[in-house]
């Protein structure tokens, strides 16, 4: 059974930070592009960042572009998502996805991801 897992959500002032990470279990991830989504209250879930395979190519809503950072420990079957100088408006539950297939390209929208996790909530405050 495939699991993704996050975790590192929480509570942090406008200008914080904070790290999400995603674990997966069930099967090995390393030849997948994986990614970060999120949603908040009363909107869709939006696309905020992916990474290919190796890492080597990475993919950044233009909205996060500059503050967040994702990054990637296949030999932990691990992804991050690192999150600086956040702001209000980042509020919202972040959820880390994966194709169930072995992809190596970009991959920006919903449909290209078919194992979701649970989410972790991030709450920015002004």
């Amino acid at each position: 059974q495939v699991q993704l897992v996050e975790s590192g959500g929480g509570l942090v002032q406008a200008g914080g930070s904070l790290r999400l990470s995603c674990a997966a279990s069930g099967r090995t991830f390393s030849r997948s592009t994986m990614g970060w989504f999120r949603q908040a209250p009363g909107k869709e879930r939006d696309f905020v960042a992916a990474a290919t395979w190796s890492g080597g190519s990475t993919y950044y809503a233009d909205s996060v572009k500059g503050r967040f950072t994702i990054s990637r420990d296949n030999a932990k079957n691990t992804v991050y998502l690192q999150m600086n100088s956040l702001k209000p408006e980042d509020t919202a539950v972040y959820y880390c996805a994966a194709p169930n297939r072995n992809y190596y390209g970009r991959a920006v929208t919903l449909p290209e991801y078919d194992y979701w996790g649970q989410g972790t909530q991030v709450t920015v405050s002004s």
